[in-house]
């Protein structure tokens, strides 16, 4: 039976266009079912724009009010009681849809999510985590990257359970590295929230492999980076804006001769390659782990092919059953440290 995928129908910058395009790709491609919650109106004349999909598996979910980026997010989502937002998250809750997707407002999102979905056991903070490519042609995964501020040492032990988890099922690998996003790689580096992490961090059940330097996010010598929702951010939307300059300085160099606009289309399909290696939009959005059911949150600028693989991410996040292994795990890590507290 089809995954149903609840997205938020008004989230992005030029909602509902994006949403809709990218539903329609995904319900073409995998095997999944897209309820586009959002102003009945809008949603159902952009999707006519489409007469080739009536037949997919698309359903309209109405809900007449929607939280904007303008809007104070805590207000909004107390006030806003049919947005798009609560209305995808209440069917995740009721188990009439196995994840949400919004590309809306990120704080509204996060809030709403705790507060309809609530925490997993265990969890004080849920966090987001954003997967990007390394040098070595693989991913890597940041995480926290906006939810959370302000952490103390023990919301960083459980961003690196659940990130270790996150990666070892969505990715295959068993024994993912883990690493502590420092301004040194020696133990007495950083400040004090890193410096009283890594104690906590060396101590689980995990291939910790130490601190890392941002230098080292993309090397691939590291799965899983962890780091404060500030600093997290700061690496993140960094590294966009160099991926940015990069894509525009290598486009702009090739047309500047004759010469290398020839060499250019002698090389089209290794630089698709390359601009795709860069596009964040292969990657699905981020994940807010911790929360109790699936919800995942993209860019407002997201275009459809990044809907489109945030649909098939979240899918397989709700297949896999990440949620239920990070409440075991960490259940599992409660136990041990109370049974060596009591020795």
């Amino acid at each position: 039976m089809a995954s149903v995928i609840a997205l938020d129908a008004m989230g992005s910058d030029r909602a509902p266009r994006p949403e809709i395009e990218g539903a329609i790709q995904a319900a073409r491609h995998y095997d999944v079912r897209v309820a586009l919650v959002g102003r009945e109106e809008p949603t159902r004349a952009e999707l006519a724009r489409y007469p080739a999909a009536s037949g997919l598996p698309l359903d309209i979910v109405p809900a007449t009010e929607v939280i904007t980026m303008e809007d104070k997010a805590v207000q909004a989502v107390r006030a806003k009681r049919d947005s798009s937002l609560r209305v995808g998250l209440r069917m995740v809750r009721e188990g009439r849809a196995a994840g949400f997707i919004t590309a809306g407002n990120t704080g509204a999102a996060m809030i709403a999510a705790k507060m309809v979905l609530g925490a997993i056991p265990g969890v004080d903070r849920p966090a987001l985590a954003a997967v990007f490519p390394t040098a070595v042609n693989t991913v890597a995964i940041l995480l926290d990257v906006g939810a959370n501020v302000d952490c103390k040492p023990h919301n960083l032990e459980q961003f690196a359970v659940m990130g270790e988890i996150y990666f070892r099922s969505m990715f295959g690998t068993n024994r993912p590295r883990v690493g502590l996003l420092s301004i040194g790689e020696e133990e007495t580096k950083g400040n004090e929230l890193t410096r009283d992490s890594f104690q906590l961090l060396k101590q689980l059940p995990l291939n910790f492999v130490g601190n890392v330097e941002g230098r080292d996010l993309y090397g691939g010598q590291v799965d899983v980076i962890v780091a404060d929702g500030f600093v997290g951010n700061v690496a993140l939307k960094t590294s966009e804006g160099v991926a940015n300059l990069v894509r525009a300085t290598l486009k702009e160099t090739l047309k500047t001769t004759i010469t290398r606009q020839v060499g250019y289309l002698l090389s089209r399909s290794a630089f698709a390659d390359f601009k795709k290696r860069l596009d964040h939009t292969e990657y699905g959005g981020a994940p807010l782990l911790g929360v109790k059911g699936v919800c995942f949150i993209t860019h407002g600028s997201s275009n459809a092919n990044a809907i489109k693989n945030a649909i098939r991410v979240a899918a397989e996040f709700a297949e896999r059953k990440i949620n239920d292994k990070i409440e075991k795990e960490l259940a599992a890590i409660r136990a041990t440290a109370m049974s060596t507290t009591a020795q």
